[in-house]
């Protein structure tokens, strides 16, 4: 929503709404010419305003049913998106159950840093760039396209990445994956024929999507684009890159993970299907450090490193913690904040197994999102079952009671990883404070 609302104020739209809590954020928008309230209230809402809303915002939502009373439009955020994706550019997607957010990212950094400017609409802030979203005079417009509530079905992009199809938000999509495959096919379905989507044949289901506009990429099967000879170094990835069976280039990256490779190698893809030089591109993808909340560096104190991450499904936190396996001689501290109750639910059995490869698991309440709590799906009995395959522990309250409880267990070496979509996101910020306190007063 900050994104959307950031690009139609450079495209001198006027803009209100509220959230809430204050955040940086916030204060951008604010900066650009927003007025941002804090609090949902109906007094927020302007007679003549046409309201934009994100699925989480429910219908009883005060200023939704103020909305209503003045008879107003009020628009999905994807109408909105869809929309700007209209707008003249060359429209470039990405989606996918996981690596969107950081496709989406690397595609826009890179245009951007070889001068192409982009215009972008992605799900996470690009710390080289500091900002979620942009609109300039530039050929290409990208964006993250979110399938989580079925609204990608209202996009028409001309060049389409799927990175991975799984079960997830299953409390949308009631039959798992043959309804996430369904409204995928939906979608394709609709691209006039000189779009292009670029899918996954390593993924079984991204494998099966039918259309005649679809081409591969992968690390294991044949595929028109097809990562080789990777190797993971202390500080880069490097690997070939073949086209139809011909060396088309080498690539490095300095993120972490296999499935890095897999992210870096669908948007080589795409920007070279959408006849961008690859010599102009090349260089930036060996300097682009990630998105924010994607294995991110918080901070160090007393020789302990602490790290956010946006996971919150199986796959995500298995590939997150892949990327601490190189850290030898460090003790690794997942730290999961569940996210729905739905998932927990869903997704209990493979949770259960997406944390061995680390030293100790805290969890944390379930983050809701606004769900209403389901009878037995809880943090405590995680734990419980957890504790039968590896080291656990449940910390209740608030990040910051998590943080003042898990900040004097830690030592020298240690790993921490926050891993979630919800407030765990403080939890850096909150082991940090501590230490700065007991510095100040000689702790």
């Amino acid at each position: 929503m900050s994104g959307l609302a950031k690009y139609l104020l450079e495209n001198g739209c006027e803009v209100s709404g509220s959230d809430i809590v204050d955040s940086k954020y916030v204060q951008r928008l604010r900066d650009l010419g927003a007025k941002v309230y804090i609090g949902q209230k109906a007094e927020n809402v302007p007679s003549d305003a046409i309201v934009v809303a994100s699925t989480a915002i429910r219908n009883n939502n005060p200023e939704m049913v103020r909305a209503k009373e003045l008879g107003l439009q009020v628009y999905h955020r994807s109408d909105i998106l869809a929309e700007i994706s209209r707008w003249g550019k060359t429209f470039l997607g990405y989606s996918g159950t996981h690596g969107k957010t950081t496709t989406s990212g690397l595609c826009s950094y890179v245009l951007e840093k070889a001068g192409l400017k982009p215009s972008y609409v992605v799900g996470g802030i690009i710390p080289s760039l500091n900002t979620n979203a942009h609109s300039q005079d530039g050929k290409f417009f990208v964006a993250e396209l979110d399938e989580s509530d079925g609204t990608i079905v209202k996009y028409c992009p001309n060049i389409c990445v799927v990175n991975n199809l799984e079960a997830d938000h299953l409390d949308f999509y009631k039959d798992g994956l043959k309804s996430i495959l369904s409204t995928f096919e939906k979608f394709i379905s609709k691209m006039p024929d000189s779009s292009l989507v670029l899918v996954n044949a390593d993924c079984e289901a991204t494998n099966s999507l039918h259309g005649h506009k679809t081409m591969t990429f992968a690390l294991d099967a044949q595929a028109d684009y097809r990562a080789e000879n990777v190797s993971y170094k202390s500080d880069c990835t490097t690997f070939d890159i073949f086209y139809k069976g011909e060396f088309l280039t080498d690539l490095t990256i300095i993120l972490r993970g296999r499935h890095n490779v897999y992210n870096a190698l669908s948007v080589l893809a795409s920007l070279h299907q959408a006849g961008i030089d690859i010599n102009l591109i090349k260089p930036h993808f060996a300097t682009f450090s990630g998105m924010g909340r994607r294995f991110q560096k918080i901070g160090e104190f007393n020789g302990i490193t602490v790290y956010d991450d946006y996971a919150h499904h199986p796959t995500e936190i298995k590939a997150t913690l892949s990327s601490a396996e190189g850290m030898v001689g460090k003790r690794v501290v997942a730290v999961f904040q569940p996210h729905r109750y739905t998932r927990l639910k869903n997704l209990w059995d493979e949770f259960l197994k997406a944390f061995d490869n680390v030293d100790k698991v805290v969890v944390t309440d379930v983050y809701s999102a606004s769900e209403d709590e389901i009878d037995g799906v809880n943090s405590a009995n995680f734990v419980k079952e957890l504790a039968e395959r590896q080291n656990c522990e449940y910390i209740s309250g608030s990040i910051k009671d998590v943080a003042a409880k898990l900040y004097p267990e830690l030592k020298k070496d240690d790993v921490v990883i926050g891993l979630g979509a919800g407030t765990i996101t403080n939890l850096g910020k909150e082991l940090l404070a501590i230490d700065k306190e007991g510095v100040r007063v000689g702790l």
